[in-house]
């Protein structure tokens, strides 16, 4: 007998059109009630499109082949983009040396809880298998992300504008973590929230994705539940490593081996290439009369290619 449903074969660019409409509608109602965030999500939902198409047809490619070569690629190619997403789309302030920080945190915290998980709690064997271990990969970095961009955040802000309660405890003597410990519990307990909340409202007031996805891939629902809470379980570990790295690696930059707090070290002005991007969004939100104002249309030239260079400047120290 078929368990699996007749649909999930059958979809096509038709039905992903008919979705679309959704954010057509979303995007009307910010323009009726000048919302501002029209053009937003129908970028966000057209780069999710291409986005999504793109990895289809890679991932497609790979599961052929079943390269382990292959698969460690596309790991490192996931940890890399959800690299520069944190830090280049979903920070608001970073800090010197941040790209590498995160990455390595990224990759210390995927790559391990990834294989161990994979190998032994979902008894994957070899643990590499491309359709059961890319997929494992993304979500954790997808939910690591989070974790990172709260609790770096966090901290960034503290030292940048509450800088004087770690300059007392520093001019009593305390080292830099011990001055900095109270801003680094707030943050990780921040960046775990989510996690914690997600696991305790599981079954019973939300269905997951990844269950759903398996139900309706086929899989009993007794095995789909117990793959969901395999994979909630590794996202927090996950999340936790990646996030008690970054932090820790951000305090030791802001606040130096001399124990000051160089706030030189922070910056929040958006790298040149997405300067440009806001830019031509802002103007488009004016010609569509969804976002008012008309953004940065009134920067002269010399000014526009001036935030560049500086920009470009400090795209340099990450």
């Amino acid at each position: 007998m078929d368990t699996a449903p007749k649909s999930a074969s059958s979809l096509t660019w038709f039905n992903v059109g008919l979705a679309f409409s959704f954010i057509a509608l979303n995007a009307l109602i910010s323009k009726v009630y000048h919302l501002g965030i029209g053009v937003d999500l129908v970028t966000a939902a057209v780069r999710c499109i291409v986005q999504l198409a793109l990895v289809a047809s890679l991932l497609q490619t790979v599961f052929e082949t079943n390269n382990p070569w292959a698969v460690a690629g596309i790991a490192l190619l996931l940890n890399l983009l959800g690299t520069f997403e944190t830090v280049v789309n979903k920070s608001k302030r970073r800090h010197e040396r941040m790209f590498r920080s995160v990455l390595f945190g990224m990759l210390g915290s995927t790559i391990p809880v990834s294989v161990i998980g994979a190998r032994y709690a979902m008894s994957v064997d070899p643990f590499w298998t491309p359709s059961q271990y890319i997929p494992i990969v993304g979500m954790l970095c997808g939910s690591t992300i989070s974790g990172v961009v709260v609790s770096v955040s966090y901290v960034l802000k503290e030292l940048k504008e509450n800088r004087d309660k770690v300059e007392v405890y520093l001019a009593y003597g305390a080292t830099r973590m011990e001055a900095c410990k109270p801003i680094a519990i707030e943050a990780l307990i921040l960046a775990l929230t989510p996690a914690i909340n997600q696991m305790s409202v599981l079954g019973i007031i939300a269905i997951p994705g990844m269950m759903t996805g398996a139900i309706l891939g086929g899989s009993s629902v007794e095995q789909a539940a117990k793959m969901q809470m395999i994979i909630m379980f590794m996202i927090s570990a996950s999340s936790a490593l990646a996030s008690i790295f970054t932090t820790a690696y951000a305090i030791s930059i802001i606040v130096d081996d001399e124990h000051r707090i160089r706030s030189d070290r922070i910056y929040s002005q958006p790298l040149a290439l997405w300067a440009e991007r806001d830019r031509i969004l802002n103007s488009a939100k004016a010609w569509c009369g969804d976002g008012g104002g008309g953004g940065a249309s009134g920067n002269s030239t010399l000014e526009l290619l001036s935030e560049n260079v500086i920009c470009l400047h400090e795209y340099d120290r990450l």
